[in-house]
């Protein structure tokens, strides 16, 4: 399997879980998926940014996580129900909205790891990042907004599809294969992905494993894990062999990549 452009920099990698905000930042007002928050990663040496995709009352495709403003911003309101503008002044103050267009112009040495979070949002986040796929791994929980995204892309003239992650329905049906010792059907569900992005641990099911790993690399798939924040399960994970660090703190996992890859194994 070709490795994707996206990719194409050597692990391990960090990415920045929603950017990052450090404990001086949030004494500030900073939060998450910001363009502070972005900045912040950008500035502190992460290539990799992690973010979440909605769509607004009026069509714009903004970085933010939840479905409403309620955390974030103290408004009840769903993103889907919230005009551009309006979700702008209550991000002010707080790190400052950016929409994915933004985003991508902004930082155009930043590669975005882009979670689609509303269907509504699918086809529109393909859209933007028909110029870009270079510089963009799309995923979601649902295969199904994933397709639609990566369709909308090829629709808008992409070079080539952005590279993706599949949804948590391809990952289940994945660690049932390697349960049955299903070789082909492992083969298959990992022919058309460029990373598996998991969780170490889901309740009391062990995601992340050497098997799992070794049939990943097999098939020229990387292995991510998140949301790691410990700097001794990054060491750990990394000598288990995984291939990126999805994190809250790019700073700290930046260190102990660096550390690890002076330090013989």
């Amino acid at each position: 399997m070709t490795r994707h452009p996206y990719l194409s920099r050597s692990s391990p990698r960090v990415l920045a879980h929603r950017g990052l905000v450090t404990p001086d930042a949030a004494a500030q007002g900073v939060v998450e998926n910001s363009f502070a928050a972005v900045a912040e990663a950008h500035a502190a040496g992460a290539e990799y940014v992690e973010s979440d995709c909605h769509l607004t009352a009026d069509g714009e495709v903004v970085l933010f996580h939840d479905d409403d403003l309620k955390r974030v911003a103290g408004d009840p309101r769903a993103i889907a129900d919230v005009r551009l503008r309006e979700i702008e002044e209550l991000m002010a103050e707080r790190g400052g909205l950016v929409t994915l267009a933004q985003a991508l112009e902004a930082f155009p040495e930043v590669r975005f790891n882009l979670d689609v979070k509303a269907a509504a949002a699918a086809r529109e986040v393909g859209r933007l990042v028909a110029p870009h796929v270079e510089r963009v791994l799309v995923t979601s929980f649902s295969d199904e907004r994933r397709l639609d995204a990566l369709a909308a892309a090829h629709e808008a003239g992409a070079a080539m599809r952005p590279a993706t992650s599949p949804g948590s329905g391809t990952i289940a049906r994945l660690l049932a294969a390697r349960a049955l010792r299903q070789t082909r059907r492992v083969r298959a569900l990992l022919e058309s992905v460029d990373a598996l992005q998991i969780p170490e641990r889901q309740g009391p099911i062990r995601v992340v494993s050497p098997g799992l790993i070794r049939d990943a690399h097999a098939a020229g798939v990387e292995v991510h894990v998140w949301t790691v924040n410990d700097e001794i399960d990054m060491s750990r994970l990394l000598d288990l062999g995984v291939d990126g660090l999805v994190t809250d703190r790019a700073n700290a996992a930046l260190a102990v990549v660096n550390e690890w890859g002076t330090t013989p194994v």
